[in-house]
C-alpha cells in the first residue's frame, strides 16, 4: 500500500507542476542545472553510438542535452503524462519513443540499451534496489547507468545555507509559482529524507553493478553516481 501511495503520490505532484517545471528548475537553481547535465553527459562518455534510456525524464532536459552532445538514440520514460506530453512538444524526435512507466518494472528487453540516465528522479522510486536491478538487465555488458542527485553538502557552511534555501526559499517562491501547496513542500523533504538513508553506491553495487564512481558537483550539492554493469 505504501509503495501505491507514493507512486499516486509523485504522479499527483508532478502532474500539478508540470507546466512551470522547466521554469522553476532554471530559476531556482540559477541556471547551474544546464551545467549539472551537461557534467553528467561528459563523465558518462556517451557518444554517437550510445542508445540511451532516459528515465523520470520529465519534460527531457537530459534528454536533449544528451541530445546536443552527440547521442542519436534516446527513449523517454516518466510517471507522469503531463510531463511526457511535454516532452513531446518541446522536440519531434521523441516521439514514438517514450513511455509512460516506473522504474521498477521497465518494459524492455535484456540488454537494450547502452546507458541509463537519472535526474534527480532516484528519490522519488518507490523501491530503489528492484529499479537498480532492472537498469541491470535492461543494459548491455559494459552499459552504465548514471544517476544526477541533490545531496547534503558536508561543508558546514554550505550545508546550512542550502538548508535554510530548500525549507525556506524554494518551498514559498515553489507555492507563489506553481500554485501546489505540497509538491515544494515535498521537494525538499525528500532529498533530506533520502540523503539520510539511501546510499546509491553502495545499492549499485548490491544490485550486481562491477564498477561504481561517484563525483560531487558545485560544493558537494549535488552528486553523479555512473555505475557499470
Amino acid at each position: 500500500m505504501e509503495d501505491t501511495n507514493k507512486k499516486i503520490q509523485v504522479r499527483r505532484i508532478f502532474d500539478s507542476i508540470s507546466h512551470r517545471y522547466d521554469f522553476l528548475n532554471h530559476f531556482l537553481s540559477a541556471g547551474i542545472d544546464f551545467y549539472w547535465r551537461k557534467k553528467a553527459i561528459k563523465l558518462s562518455k556517451m557518444n554517437k553510438d550510445s542508445v540511451l534510456l532516459d528515465l523520470a525524464c520529465g519534460t527531457g532536459d537530459f534528454a536533449i542535452t544528451a541530445k546536443n552532445s552527440g547521442v542519436q538514440k534516446i527513449f523517454g520514460g516518466d510517471l507522469s503524462f503531463k510531463m511526457l506530453s511535454l516532452f513531446g512538444k518541446k522536440v519531434d524526435w521523441i516521439n514514438g519513443k517514450m513511455l509512460e512507466t516506473v522504474a521498477e518494472h521497465l518494459p524492455f528487453h535484456s540488454n537494450s540499451f547502452s546507458n541509463i540516465t537519472v535526474a534527480f528522479g532516484v528519490r522519488n522510486f518507490y523501491d530503489i534496489p528492484s529499479a537498480f536491478t532492472e537498469f541491470h538487465r535492461v543494459l548491455v555488458n559494459q552499459g552504465k547507468a548514471t544517476v544526477l542527485e541533490f545531496r547534503l553538502p558536508e561543508n558546514k557552511i554550505v550545508r546550512n545555507f542550502y538548508m535554510f534555501y530548500f525549507n525556506k526559499i524554494l518551498p514559498l517562491i515553489g507555492r507563489i509559482i506553481s500554485k501546489d501547496q505540497e509538491a515544494y513542500t515535498y521537494l525538499p523533504e525528500s532529498v533530506g529524507e533520502f540523503d539520510k538513508k539511501v546510499d546509491i553506491v553502495k545499492i549499485f553495487t548490491e544490485c550486481g553493478f562491477a564498477k561504481v564512481n561517484k563525483h560531487s558537483l558545485t560544493f558537494g550539492l549535488v552528486q553523479v553516481v555512473i555505475a557499470e554493469k
